[in-house]
């Protein structure tokens, strides 16, 4: 029996433990429904969550628990073991149900038990995926240096041995990209937010901020292919090619111009929304005092929302640093450490991606140095956000 068969069971099961408990609870109170405790949905809600919990939990538990011992997963033993739960919690439920019965309360815990459940997943989940890099990370460092890893300026992976593994030119590169797309996204995403809240009217700023965000969804592998086919070869024979500076349309130039693109939105929205939070009367004092409407968003404006600025920027960077298809197709594979920014170099993703592709020895350093790379990624975007919420949090200033 698949999985989905047993959910829609489950949910079978729970809309029948609903009506039943409803119908049950009219029966409790002799017809008179002013005598029993809860309403009567109360007592039908009781029953329905008690039973599509209980097999939910234990199919989720069983799975989990079948990697180990895979004869729970068999196909009678765990759609088995679910059903009886399943039913046992509608039996009990059942048989709970009286005039006096508090169902409200009940379940009300149950529903709070639920959100604490969802919420305690994504923390869950947020831990697995941290330890799992971490055991793999120190599997890594038994097999190589963590100072020529940290340290070391070349990255030349050899699955034969001898391998120079090396981050340095890796993260150069990452910065660099993410530097250039910052400084295409910084200044034309905040500059569109001010004037789309300052000067825009309502019915250009209704077509025009949709138009914007249309943007954020826009596949990131499109935008890969915008940087190979038209954003390389113009800027390789219009400025790379004339200044002497390369021949090669793969350049962190194009990846940072199109990354640039594709964070206008994200830092156009995030400022659009903490320029509006700015009070009115804060504007009207400043225009009030003889200010201009210039001077006023310069002076009054802007460093009233700069916190909220700055970590919007930051969330922007780290989500520049994360990014892989727009450098695999637009910066190259090139692992180097130059100033030249026509020149082919790469990311710690792309590296990641290329380590993990085709068939890979989990047991060796050349395949184990991806989950390194990883684990310093994620410290790395981990600390950005960090620093983010905690320039937000302490310079905010709260308004009346």
């Amino acid at each position: 029996m698949s999985a989905t068969l047993l959910f829609l069971i489950l949910c079978a099961l729970a809309a029948a433990g609903f009506l039943i408990g409803r119908y049950k609870a009219i029966s409790a109170a002799g017809g008179d429904l002013r005598s029993l405790h809860s309403l009567t949905h109360y007592h039908g809600w009781g029953i329905a969550l008690a039973t599509f919990l209980a097999g939910l939990t234990v199919l989720v538990g069983l799975s989990l628990a079948s990697s180990a011992f895979p004869a729970l997963a068999g196909p009678i033993v765990l759609p088995g073991v679910v059903l009886v739960a399943a039913v046992a919690a509608f039996v009990v439920s059942y048989l709970r149900i009286e005039r006096d019965f508090r169902a409200r309360n009940y379940v009300e815990a149950m529903v709070l038990g639920l959100l604490m459940l969802a919420s305690s997943i994504a923390i869950l989940t947020t831990v697995s995926i941290v330890l799992s890099m971490l055991f793999e990370t120190a599997r890594f460092f038994q097999q190589y240096s963590w100072t020529s890893f940290f340290f070391g300026a070349e990255w030349s992976p050899n699955f034969r041995g001898n391998s120079n593994l090396g981050m340095l030119p890796l993260l150069w590169g990452t910065l660099y990209v993410s530097f250039i797309a910052l400084a295409v996204a910084v200044p034309v995403g905040l500059f569109a937010a001010i004037y789309l809240v300052e000067y825009a009217t309502p019915r250009f700023r209704s077509m025009a901020k949709p138009a914007i965000e249309i943007l954020a969804g826009i596949p990131t592998i499109v935008y890969g292919l915008f940087a190979l086919i038209t954003v390389g070869p113009i800027l390789r024979d219009y400025f790379a090619s004339p200044l002497g500076l390369g021949q090669s349309s793969a350049s962190v130039m194009t990846a940072g111009l199109v990354m640039g693109i594709m964070l206008i939105p994200f830092v156009s929205s995030l400022s659009d929304d903490i320029i509006n939070a700015v009070p009115r009367t804060m504007r009207d004092g400043s225009l009030g005092l003889g200010a201009t409407k210039s001077e006023t968003i310069k002076r009054v404006v802007i460093p009233a929302a700069l916190p909220g600025i700055v970590g919007a920027i930051l969330l922007a960077a780290s989500r520049a640093i994360g990014e892989t298809m727009i450098v695999v197709l637009g910066a190259g594979a090139a692992a180097r450490m130059s100033l030249n920014p026509f020149e082919a170099m790469t990311t710690v993703t792309v590296k990641i991606v290329s380590q993990l592709t085709g068939d890979t020895d989990f047991a060796s350093p050349e395949t184990l140095v991806a989950f390194a790379l990883g684990i310093t990624l994620f410290a790395f975007t981990l600390g950005l956000n960090v620093l983010a919420l905690y320039i937000v949090r302490r310079y905010r200033e709260q308004y009346e």
